[in-house]
């Protein structure tokens, strides 16, 4: 048994005429294989490159371990300059991650290195975002708690990325009281029979190298493995209708803070709930009777 997932589409020279009628407005993916080309990160971004204007720059690093307990959240697993981390990524593979790492405030030199493109969408400048990862290492599935539609620039190195619609979340064993799937869910190598809905979900996949830059549309499900060692930018356009910041809010005001307040009251035991009440809910939503 597999995964049920279709190959994302891949384009080159598209308008933003075509760009907004065929994918932005119906929120499909696509991956522009030409959006960053004429970008002097194109030729620039690489690990050397970072060593060199960014090595000093302490970053936090995540691994790939679950929070626990009391925890609020999975904070960083250490902090390090970025040279040093980029040490141990050429060492050989590695759970560490470093995500949502603001450019304007960090770098901003590195600004002049790329540009928003002309879409006919409206960025939120003040958030460029940084993502590496190591060899082997993965990001849990999950969507944005801000519904961001995210446009993902790849630059050094290879990922796998799994895409989810949000009509799917029925199948994809979400957290209650979250943005995330069960963390002990392998989406490599799914166990299908302790988990039979993901047979169920109809998504889709792609590699991304060099140059690759992928549409997520807001709320889309996605997991991402790096492949090998790999240094991509995204680009944030923040959702503008109502009922949308509606829900954003009520992730960040109500959800977020109830479940961090459940964590230190409870701790462990609010984690193993969630758990049996996402197998619960979705083999209930997915009529599977075990």
């Amino acid at each position: 048994m597999e995964l049920d997932l279709q190959q994302i589409p891949r384009i080159k020279g598209i308008s933003k005429e075509e760009f907004l009628k065929e994918y932005f407005i119906p929120q499909k993916p696509v991956i522009f294989e030409d959006l960053s080309a004429d970008w002097p990160a194109a030729q620039k971004w690489d690990f050397d490159y970072f060593r060199e204007k960014a090595g000093d720059v302490v970053v936090p690093l995540y691994d790939g371990k679950p929070a626990k307990g009391h925890q609020k959240s999975h904070g960083p697993a250490m902090k390090l300059k970025f040279s040093e981390y980029i040490d141990i990524l050429e060492k050989g593979p590695t759970d560490l991650r470093m995500f949502f790492f603001n450019l304007l405030q960090n770098c901003p030199e590195l600004l002049e290195d790329f540009k928003y493109p002309d879409l006919g969408v409206k960025f939120f400048k003040k958030l460029p975002v940084m993502f590496v990862g190591g060899e082997g290492s993965s990001v849990v599935m999950h969507y944005d708690m801000d519904l961001a539609n995210n446009f993902h620039f790849n630059f050094a190195g290879r990922k796998k990325v799994l895409l989810y619609p949000p009509e799917e979340t029925k199948y994809l064993y979400k957290v209650p009281y979250s943005i995330v799937s069960m963390e002990i869910i392998n989406m490599d190598d799914p166990d299908f029979d302790k988990y039979p809905a993901l047979a169920k979900a109809r998504g889709f996949e792609a590699e991304l190298g060099h140059g690759d830059s992928l549409f997520i549309p807001s709320k889309w499900w996605h997991y991402i493995k790096y492949e090998t060692p790999s240094l991509s930018l995204t680009l944030r356009s923040l959702p503008r209708s109502p009922g949308k910041i509606l829900e954003v809010l009520k992730n960040l005001v109500v959800t977020r803070n109830y479940d961090n307040l459940m964590r230190k009251l409870q701790g462990q035991k609010w984690i193993d709930y969630k758990n049996r009440e996402a197998v619960r809910r979705t083999h209930k939503n997915a009529e599977i009777d075990l």
